[in-house]
């Protein structure tokens, strides 16, 4: 079998992730911490590119890596049009779209950026693999109730897509072959109904639907949410921040930080009102989950719970005992979202 050295890079608001991947076995897996002061001389998050770029050949230098094995870079997709899932080849019409930040400014922005930098250097292909724009929703889960708003795919298409390849395995079948419920519960919550290969209808965890999360806020009655909006309280940038930010399990539990917030510790703690609110969390899970088991007609061959609150075994046990009627569980913490990368431009390079 062939040997294809490939560089992942999953940036985030001070930190780049990195990984050199040798077909499935990682060589290297760090991440670049970067001066917040440094990267407020941009002025924008997408023009840091080039600097995030050398910051990254020059650790691979100090680390004596041989550059010139490097078969493909693969960065992280970000706020693009919507497009079907899988691997794609980082071109002008993207480039320009993400140096623009016409969809929103985000760090996965640079994804494409600074892998098109370095795979230009090295005259080898830069990809993206399953953005967060990946949108294979059905026309009927587009209708939102309001004909000025139409309801968007937004998640966590890269672990959504690589947990359901690698549950498909285990059952052993293929991806395209089978009826998925996977549930990414991170910062963010996302639940998608996964039919044959595509990701059919699936809440937006970034605008305010489904469950609450660690930070967001989740669905909330819009008769309420208006009524704060126009109180005076908060400017739009405040209101938009306070939804994404400051909502959620730590709006409710007294933490100085997300940092401090141990869910399974909480848990364990029993009847108290931290417990109460992480139940809650669990509830709206479940109950997000029971809501895309009739998109599957109950037709459902799994339910994949994933991301990092999936490492808590309590937690899981609250969403497992009202749901584990619709099928079997799987559970796979965490996001392995370098792993993930890599594994989309293996595919491509293997010509899957």
């Amino acid at each position: 079998m062939s040997k294809f050295r490939i560089l992942v890079i999953n940036p985030r608001s001070l930190v780049t992730e990195i990984a050199l991947y040798e077909n499935e076995v990682p060589l290297i897996i760090d991440d670049l911490s970067h001066d917040s002061d440094k990267l407020a001389e941009f002025p924008s998050v997408a023009s840091q590119y080039k600097f995030r770029a050398d910051e990254i050949l020059s650790y691979l230098v100090i680390k004596g890596i041989n550059l010139s094995k490097l078969a493909a870079v693969c960065g992280r997709g970000g706020l693009l049009k919507p497009i079907d899932g899988g691997t794609y080849l980082v071109n002008a019409a993207m480039r320009k779209e993400l140096l623009e930040q016409t969809r929103g400014e985000h760090p996965s922005n640079l994804g494409a950026l600074i892998a098109y930098e370095i795979g230009e250097h090295f005259e080898i292909p830069s990809y993206i693999v399953d953005p967060v724009v990946v949108d294979e929703m059905a026309d009927i889960a587009k209708i939102s109730g309001y004909p000025k708003i139409t309801r968007k795919s937004i998640f966590h298409a890269l672990n959504h897509k690589a947990t359901g390849r690698r549950a498909a395995m285990e059952l052993g079948k293929k991806y395209e072959d089978v009826q998925l419920i996977i549930a990414h519960l991170g910062d963010g919550i996302t639940i998608g109904a996964h039919s044959n290969g595509r990701v059919i209808d699936v809440n937006n965890g970034l605008n305010g639907e489904g469950p609450f999360s660690i930070e967001r806020s989740g669905t909330l009655p819009h008769g309420d949410l208006v009524d704060l909006c126009y109180s005076g309280k908060f400017s739009y940038e405040e209101m938009k921040q306070e939804l994404l930010y400051h909502s959620g399990i730590m709006a409710y539990i007294d933490k100085p930080s997300r940092g401090s917030l141990d869910i399974e510790e909480e848990l364990k703690k029993g009847d108290n009102p931290s417990y109460h609110i992480i139940e809650a969390l669990a509830y709206q899970v479940a109950k997000e989950i029971g809501s895309v088991s009739t998109v599957l007609l109950g037709e459902v061959d799994a339910i994949i719970l994933t991301g990092e609150l999936a490492y808590s075994n309590l937690f899981v046990k609250l969403i497992m005992e009202r749901v584990n009627w619709i099928a079997d569980i799987m559970v796979y913490p965490g996001e392995n979202e370098r792993q993930s990368l890599a594994q989309g431009v293996l595919r491509v390079l293997r010509k899957e």
